[in-house]
């Protein structure tokens, strides 16, 4: 099998649950009780975007870039 590596960002809502987000992946984003939930769950959502998209004919993923900004204190 064949696999990708993937960024996934992740924050805990006002609820206290996981909120994970695959950047790559336009609108690919999944939730848990727990982190270990949360990012079980974003694997799947990931596997089933990546289909979605190879149906459609899209790109599976999009580019994405780091840039610098100024922070100020």
């Amino acid at each position: 099998m064949k696999t990708m590596r993937l960024p996934v960002t992740m924050y805990q809502d006002e609820e206290g649950w996981y909120v994970v987000e695959c950047p790559v992946i336009p609108g690919c984003m999944s939730q848990g009780e727990t982190e270990t939930a949360a990012l079980t769950n974003i694997q799947e959502a990931i596997q089933l975007c990546l289909e979605v998209r190879q149906e459609q004919g899209l790109p599976l993923t999009i580019a994405t870039r780091e840039i610098e900004v100024p922070v100020y204190a």
